[in-house]
C-alpha cells in the first residue's frame, strides 16, 4: 500500500533540473556554482533533491538542466 503523503520520484535517470549556489557580489553578476542535481516527482507536485555540498552563504538556485556545455 502506498502512502498518498510521500510524492513519488521520477523513474527518469536524467535530472530535470540543476542546483546552483548563487553568491551576489556587490555592483556585479552573482558567481553561481553547480553543487547538485534535482528530479522531477512524476506528480509534478515536487522533488528529489541531490546536493554534492551545502552552502554556507548565497542561495540555491534549480534551473532547468540543459544539454547546453556549463
Amino acid at each position: 500500500m502506498s502512502d498518498t503523503n510521500t510524492p513519488q520520484a521520477s523513474t527518469s535517470k536524467i535530472p530535470t533540473h540543476t542546483a546552483y549556489q548563487v553568491r551576489d557580489r556587490e555592483g556585479k553578476k552573482g558567481f553561481w556554482t553547480r553543487i547538485g542535481s534535482a528530479w522531477a516527482h512524476s506528480d509534478g507536485k515536487g522533488f528529489s533533491v541531490q546536493l554534492e555540498c551545502v552552502p554556507l552563504d548565497g542561495r540555491i538556485t534549480l534551473r532547468v538542466a540543459s544539454d547546453k556545455k556549463e
